[in-house]
């Protein structure tokens, strides 16, 4: 005789993630009960559905688990949607826009998850294929690249779904939401009110208006589930702020992104002939300090890399006192620009375990 299928939902994990619930949240009272009513409702449907506020505890618990995140210190203050009812797409969108104008908050930028329905035996919940809610197109024009050319691949995919664009540097892409495996996405235009930018300016450069150069305020992630207790949200939204070198020097630095420095470094008359000039770096911190200074300007929140870096560091102090590990990825907890200076970079942390959760996780594809 055959065995038994497994479960969709693992047992196991459901099992871990109650108890460390109500470990954690004294108030919850004795796991047993609630326990054994999860085991049997995965026993007779193949999952289960978490309670309000074990969804809510369950998302904070997977930014605290997030390895590459220097912002960690924050976790508690999530602010956690609860739309595990909606599927639709249109639902989906117009709750995703909704997400952005709650984080974006005239500027004072609010850490926000959104929540929407869960993978279900037999019923996939919709994905969101953008990487972030807010990201820039990448448009091919004679062999070069206008705008993002991160934003390649899912702007050719929106113009094949129909929409118009106008192949400009800094042209937010539409919102594309899936249904369901091997339909037709559908493609949602951003309202006015939902991709605040900030214009770049220089504190001592007249001329680096003149570049152009922008950003969107609201790093929303869109493209990872949610796991928690074994059960998967594919759409589940989630913001903090920016650090400054996210955006200058990453997505306006890199040589696959904007590149931008040879640029800044033409205007700041820096001798490009040679490396050992450092043209690169010096280009690299007045590009930073651009970004900076134009979110403080603007009144939209960002942190500094030295700021944060000390605020980890407390973050792991509080973790450790209460007998927590605190995962983290060297690579992505050392920032991108004076490295050496921070004091993130003078220590080891705990290893980062890929099979710990809550978590945000890479979404399976269809």
């Amino acid at each position: 005789m055959p065995p038994a299928p497994a479960p969709f939902t693992d047992p196991g994990q459901a099992a871990e993630f109650v108890r460390r619930f109500h470990r954690e949240q004294p108030a919850a009272g004795a796991p047993g009960e609630r326990l054994r009513a999860v085991l049997d409702e995965i026993d007779r449907t193949g999952t289960y559905a978490h309670t309000p506020a074990e969804l809510a505890y369950g998302a904070k618990l997977a930014w605290r688990n997030a390895a590459r995140c220097i912002g960690r210190l924050y976790w508690r203050s999530l602010v956690v949607r609860d739309l595990r009812h909606l599927s639709s797409a249109d639902d989906v969108a117009a709750e995703c826009f909704e997400h952005l104008r709650l984080a974006t908050n005239g500027g004072r930028i609010r850490p926000v998850i959104s929540v929407f329905a869960p993978d279900r035996p037999g019923r996939p919940a919709p994905r969101i294929l953008n990487q972030q809610l807010v990201r820039y197109a990448g448009h091919r024009v004679d062999g070069a690249t206008v705008g993002d050319p991160a934003g390649v691949t899912l702007t050719a995919r929106a113009r094949d779904l129909g929409w118009k664009c106008a192949e400009d540097r800094f042209e937010v892409l539409p919102l594309l939401v899936q249904e369901r495996p091997g339909e037709r996405p559908h493609w949602y235009g951003h309202p006015d009110d939902t991709a605040l930018e900030v214009p770049l300016t220089h504190p001592e450069h007249d001329w680096f208006a003149e570049l152009g150069l922008r950003w969107y305020a609201v790093p929303a992630i869109s493209d990872m589930t949610l796991e928690i207790g074994g059960v998967r949200y594919p759409a589940a939204p989630f913001n903090g702020w920016y650090m400054g070198t996210e955006i200058g020097a990453r997505n306006l630095a890199d040589a696959d992104r904007y590149d931008m420095l040879a640029t800044v470094a033409e205007h700041l008359g820096l001798d490009t002939s040679n490396d050992r000039t450092l043209w690169r770096d010096r280009a690299l911190v007045e590009l930073n300090l651009a970004v900076l200074h134009s979110f403080q300007e603007a009144g939209v929140t960002m942190a500094d890399h030295h700021t944060e870096s000390h605020r980890f560091l407390k973050h792991v102090a509080q973790e450790e006192r209460l007998g927590r590990p605190v995962p983290a990825d060297w690579s992505w907890i050392v920032p991108p620009v004076s490295g050496g200076l921070t004091p993130v970079y003078h220590r080891y942390y705990d290893p980062v375990d890929p099979s710990l959760r809550p978590a945000f996780v890479p979404r399976e594809p269809w």
